[in-house]
């Protein structure tokens, strides 16, 4: 039987993208608020365009956070300053907000939500005072064994390619670098595993002169060349899969970057939920992260829907799985769990979907205890969820994110191999 060949691609952006710029606001908004008052309950949403930044949205809490402040140190974190924003400045740009309290019907379903639940010491049923889901919806969590991190190829070098970009920018490696860029890698796969790297592209934003040249056709091949030797080839350095002689390398293939960021294009929250997961390579539920407290299950269910699915493969118990949640506002128990492991898994699926109900307490107020999702940004002096706000949410390496342990793969290893349908 001939190997099946497929190409998969994912993409990336660094901090400067215009709505990766609004995903960091929110999110810095959402430190602030948690870590003066853990218990606020946020809602921020961020547009940028040319010259304005607007902050809107529901946001009930105890303390005072400067908004338009945080608004412009985020910016200006970023490296839009001055000539090097290129059009846009955290000093000069308009900074409206249009806030409201949090709905008193959703307060009140989140607040108080009871529920009939077995227990599983006997059959006896209890009820039980939970914090009801901030709203309706699907979460999916995705692991898979292609690298260390259990993420999928693609989606993890376009993430590490993205990030290189940014760090020769803010390190004057490569000074006439903008905020503004993209990467993109697609793999080719041979019977369901990674086996070369087919294309590597990059767009970034630059000045409109290098080294006092503005013949474009100069601009763009010292860019090419720069970009291949000090992003490209410092991140596949260590990896077993490296680019080929056939592998196409495409930079700035419009030509010319200069206008970028929120002069060249508006920016809103959560316009990029799939480079914020799996790069396409797993299901998404289609709620955003940024911006929001950890009762709205959009972001706390999808990181606890990770967590299980990156302890499933940890275990050994499948090569790659995949996690459905879903939620009813004001109700704290999941409607449904489902456990899909693409024919993978080294028992069935419906052994494994037993096993994580076993394991894992997928309530509102119990992922949010486990992971501390509220105490966070206080230990991490003021600022956690905005560092996820760009280069993903999901196998972050350089962060200390609790739905990234596997501190459950050797109970559910256990349980699994002497385990029998009473599971």
């Amino acid at each position: 039987m001939a190997s099946k060949r497929f190409l998969f691609t994912s993409e990336s952006v660094t901090e400067g993208h215009p709505d990766k710029v609004c995903d960091q606001i929110s999110d810095a908004i959402l430190d602030e608020f948690l870590t003066k008052d853990p218990k606020s309950r946020v809602a921020a949403e961020t547009t940028v365009t040319t010259g304005m930044a607007l902050v809107c949205g529901e946001i009930t809490s105890d303390c005072y956070v400067d908004i338009p402040q945080v608004v412009r140190n985020t910016i200006k974190n970023i490296g839009y300053v001055g000539r090097e924003g290129g059009g846009f400045d955290y000093k000069t740009c308009a900074v409206l907000t249009s806030i409201d309290e949090q709905s008193s019907d959703i307060a009140g379903g989140v607040n108080k939500a009871f529920e009939t639940r077995d227990n599983n010491a006997n059959t006896s049923t209890m009820e039980t005072e939970n914090i009801g889901a901030g709203d309706q919806g699907i979460m999916f969590g995705f692991a898979c064994n292609e690298t260390p991190e259990m993420m999928p190829l693609p989606i993890s070098l376009a993430h590490r390619l993205a990030l290189k970009l940014s760090q020769v920018r803010k390190n004057n490696i490569l000074n006439y670098l903008r905020p503004d860029g993209k990467s993109q890698v697609s793999v080719e796969y041979v019977d369901g595993k990674p086996s070369r790297i087919d294309t590597i592209l990059i767009s970034t934003q630059h000045d409109p002169e290098i080294d006092g040249n503005q013949d474009n056709k100069y601009i763009q091949e010292r860019i090419k060349k720069d970009i291949i030797k000090y992003v490209i080839e410092p991140v596949f350095e260590n990896d077993i899969i490296k680019p080929d002689e056939s592998t196409k390398y495409l930079i700035n293939p419009s030509g010319r970057f200069v206008i970028g960021g929120p002069q060249g294009d508006a920016g809103l929250t959560g316009r990029k939920i799939i480079v914020d997961t799996y790069g396409g390579y797993s299901r998404h539920g289609g709620g955003a992260f940024s911006g929001k407290d950890p009762t709205k299950v959009d972001r706390s269910a999808a990181y606890a829907a990770r967590y299980v699915a990156k302890n499933i493969v940890a275990a050994g118990l499948a090569e790659k799985c995949e996690i459905e949640v879903s939620y009813a506002i004001g109700v704290a128990e999941p409607v449904s769990i489902m456990v899909d492991t693409f024919g993978t898994g080294k028992f069935s699926d419906d052994l494994i979907e037993k096993l994580v109900s076993k394991n894992f307490d997928l309530r509102p107020a119990s992922i949010i205890n486990q992971f501390d999702l509220r105490g966070l940004p206080a230990k991490n002096g003021g600022k956690f969820y905005q560092k996820l706000a760009a280069y993903g949410h999901m196998g972050r390496l350089d962060i200390d994110v609790p739905w990234e342990k596997t501190d459950k793969a050797a109970t559910l290893k256990e349980q699994a191999e002497n385990c029998c349908c009473s599971c």
